[in-house]
Formats: C-alpha cells, structure tokens, sequence
C-alpha cells in the first residue's frame, strides 16, 4: 500500500504480498525523481492539483468534522481506480501513471477540481503497491488520521494500528489542542486491530486513545510498558557514520504476549527518541508474530539494526561533505522543525559528540513556531555561528519564511536568552569574514553569529569556514536542520554534484 516505513508520525499495517521499495513521499521524491525524464508527465499532472504542502494546510482540515478532509472522495477515486488488491497491469510508475491517467482525469471533473496532490498521489500509490501484491505494507498518514486520504483502510485489511507520539505540530488543522490531536490520531483504531502506542504520552491522552481503542475492542501495547527494559550502552563509529548500541527486552503478558531479547543492538539512528521508536517497530513486529506471520528475533534485529531514514539524524560521510565542497567536515542533516524535535535533536547531537561546537544553517516553513525552535537550541549548546537561510517549500515559496525574519528571530531569542551576538548584517559580517575579525580575540569564544544569507550554498560555505577558524582542532558539525524541505535541497545537491563527478570521469 502506502510507503514502507516503519517511523511514521503513526502508521496503519495491512496484509498484501512482496513488496519492492518505492519511495513515494512528496518531501523528497521532488528532489530525486524530477531528473528522470520518464517522470515528467506524471510530475506534472499532480503538481497542477492542489498541493497542501505548497500552500498551507486550512484550518481543522484535519479534524473529523464538517472542516475536514472528505474522505468520501478518496474513497470515490478509488472506486474509480478498482478496489484495493486488484493489481494494475503498468510494471513502473510512469507506465501506470499512463494507464490509469484518464481514470485519474474523469474523477479530477467529477470532484470539481478538488483532488488534492496528496489524495492522487496516495490513490496511484495505492495502485502500484496492489499491482506488487505485497504481504505486509505500513501506511503512513499525512495528517492526523480521521480525515486523513490514507485511512480508507477498513478493520478486515487492518493489521494493527501505530500512534507513535502526540505533539504541537499542524495544531490548527487538527483542532487546535492537544486533545484534538489525539482524538485526529485516533481515528486509525479500527474495530478488533490491535493497536500499538510508542509514547510515552500525557497521562490524558493516553487516556484518550485508550478509551477510543476499548470503544473499539481494540487490544493494546504500549512501548513504554514497564515490562520493556532499554538502555543505550555508547557511541561508535561504523561505515564513516556514528552507529549506537543498544540492549532492548519486551516481555509483556497482558492483551497479548510478547517476548524478545536483543543485546547489542546496533542502531544507526540515534538518540533515545529513536530507541522508542525501535521498541515501537519491535512491538508492531511481534504482534504480528502472534498473529501467524513468521517474523524471527533474527530477522526483528536485521530491520532494526539497517533501517535508516533520509534526513533524520543523518550524518554524512567525509566524502559526501567534500563533494559538497565542505572538505573535512562533520554534516549532520536533520528535518527538525519543532522545540521537540530540535531538544531531541541536541540530545542526539549531545550522544554522539559531546564536546563539539555547532554551526547551524537553518530554513524553515512559515507555519513553525520560530521563536520556540531558535531558543531550543540556543539553551542547549555552544553555538558558533547561525546562518538563516530559505528553501522552497514543496516546489513553492508562498510557505517560505524569508531568511530576514528568521533571522530577527533568533535575534529575539538571543537577546532573551543573554546571548550575546557578534553580527546579525551579512554584508557587514562578509567585510569581517574578509578581515579574519570572527577567528580572532574574545568574540571567537563568546560572542555568536547570526546572519541572513538567502543562497544555502554561501551559508554552508561560511559555516565551515567559522567553525574550523573558530574551534581549530576541536570538534565542530554543521548542522542543517529546520524543515525537511532544506535538507531534502542538500540531499538533492549532493546528487547532482555526484552524478556530475561520475560524468566527468567518463569524458
């Protein structure tokens, strides 16, 4: 069905066969796939539909009532398309795309324009992944979950549901409160599936999503059971990219039982956010054990220990950085965008390298709580330099915020803070940069930069070169982080330079 990945914000599993690996997600199939000639028809039929990521999501979109998302006409469009596990003839994408177009064009006229991106990309998702017959597929939502074009998975496809967290995030479009949110997110408990819960949450919501799951005479497992025990034993490097290692016991004897013992593990996403987040997998995996699918501790192991995800927590290797033109550098990507996000974050980047200091290239969305981001981050570290910086959001700039505002921000939570701040004009802090003042005397220490700079290349260019005049021998990372729309341009930057060194060597 939809995307397998494990990680989601939450997920639902449902039975289909084999599946190969299609990476459908918008965030970062625009930067990967817009290269591929075949592709472009496809592209541009669903970049001329509604795109909610481009343009913002409307207020209570998300929420199950008369504001919401019409679920009525996602399931309409897949009656158009066939019922679910009912495989198309297409073998690719492009080929499917094709086949199904005119389908896809009669039910964009008989909704009144109003298919979103998101709705026609998850039906054609829908399509390829029946087209594979896959034995298990992990749906991810794109928002909340009642109304959300992922939840017309009825309870006789559902494997088990999976709430991983409750958080601020798209708080206007799912009510407004966190309660609201919780109740969005619980609309994916279906009658009789089990139901996964990574938390831990406020003891509140958890109250709500179990009391929608016994309304529902759904079991449930929460991954913070005290039957589960975790700890994170250190920090290696392997592969050019810090791995961590982990010891994870699940004995649980309530609703169902579940059993598995893994020492050693070793996870190559970090922090403890993301050892929740493999006890929640591991949870999922094991109920699904119960229920007949053969799945060993062996095998449990294996996905854990070579799962990763593209801009979370990702490190890149000393040669990915130097074909970026930052040349012995420390990278780390991460598509934080909220004050949770960013304290895990730090925490992780605090793990795996506590003595280093930071210099920070951000880009963020419009509809972020800015102020809270920036002071997240200024409590936690040493922070050399900040540069402020803009990306496109979903191939448009109407939810982009200017790096001048961004800027002004972390101005504000500086001066909340008593951080003191060297610079906050680019072109004056280009003349100082010119003049080796930042490497020089008390400022290097004590005083941090903050400057807008609009071209993302010159950000991470000068924030390499202040963190190694500044720190010397010390350790230093250039982190990229404030939405997934800036690391996705990097990651897509990082391609093309690859693909042209590649070139190059030919001619």
């Amino acid at each position: 069905m939809k995307i397998p990945k494990l990680f989601g914000q939450f997920s639902a599993l449902t039975r289909r066969k084999p599946l190969k690996f299609y990476h459908l997600e918008s965030k970062q199939w625009f930067s990967t796939c817009t290269e591929e000639p075949e592709l472009k028809d496809f592209i541009q039929y669903i970049d001329a539909l509604k795109n909610y990521e481009k343009s913002g999501v409307p207020k209570d979109a998300g929420t199950d009532s008369d504001d919401g998302f019409d679920l009525g006409r996602m399931r309409r469009l897949m009656h158009r398309l066939g019922r679910l596990g009912q495989p198309v003839s297409a073998q690719t994408l492009n080929c499917l795309f094709h086949k199904i177009k005119q389908t896809l064009d009669e039910a964009v006229l008989l909704e009144n324009g109003c298919l979103s991106h998101f709705e026609v990309l998850t039906a054609v998702a829908f399509a390829l992944f029946a087209q594979e017959n896959v034995d298990i597929a992990v749906i991810e939502a794109g928002l909340g979950g009642a109304r959300d074009a992922t939840n017309i998975i009825s309870s006789s496809e559902l494997a088990a549901s999976v709430i991983t967290t409750i958080g601020k995030e798209h708080l206007a479009a799912l009510g407004g409160s966190l309660e609201s949110i919780a109740m969005a997110k619980a609309g994916i408990i279906k009658h009789s599936c089990p139901l996964i819960l990574g938390g831990p949450f406020l003891p509140h919501i958890d109250c709500i999503l179990r009391d929608k799951a016994s309304s529902m005479s759904s079991p449930v497992v929460s991954a913070s059971d005290a039957g589960i025990r975790t700890a994170i034993k250190g920090v290696s490097m392997f592969k050019g990219r810090p791995t961590q290692s982990c010891d994870l016991m699940i004995q649980l004897d309530r609703d169902f039982q579940l059993s598995i013992e893994l020492c050693g593990l070793n996870l190559p996403m970090l922090g403890t956010h993301q050892l929740q987040n493999a006890v929640t997998a591991a949870c999922t995996a094991l109920c699904l054990r119960n229920q007949g699918w053969k799945i060993s501790d062996g095998s449990i192991r294996a996905g854990l220990e070579n799962t990763c995800l593209q801009g979370r927590s990702q490190f890149l290797t000393f040669k990915e950085a130097e074909i970026l033109g930052l040349p012995g550098a420390t990278v780390l990507l991460d598509g934080a965008h909220t004050k949770e996000s960013a304290k895990a974050l730090l925490e992780t980047i605090q793990m795996a390298f506590p003595d280093s200091r930071l210099a920070l290239v951000v880009a963020m969305a419009s509809d972020k709580d800015h102020l809270a981001f920036a002071k997240e981050f200024l409590s936690g570290r040493q922070i050399e330099a900040v540069f402020l910086t803009e990306a496109n959001i979903a191939g448009g700039t109407s939810r982009t915020t200017s790096a001048s505002v961004l800027r002004d921000c972390w101005m504000q939570a500086s001066q909340d803070l008593g951080i003191k701040v060297l610079n906050d004009r680019m072109t004056e802090y280009r003349e100082l940069l010119e003049d080796n003042f930042i490497s020089s005397g008390k400022n290097s220490e004590h005083e941090m930069i903050v400057a807008a700079e609009k071209s993302l290349s010159d950000s991470l260019k000068f924030g390499n070169q202040i963190l190694r005049e500044r720190t010397g021998n010390r350790a230093g990372i250039v982190v990229i982080t404030g939405s997934l729309h800036i690391v996705s341009s990097v990651l897509a930057s990082l391609h093309l330079l690859f693909k042209a060194r590649i070139r190059d060597l030919f001619l």
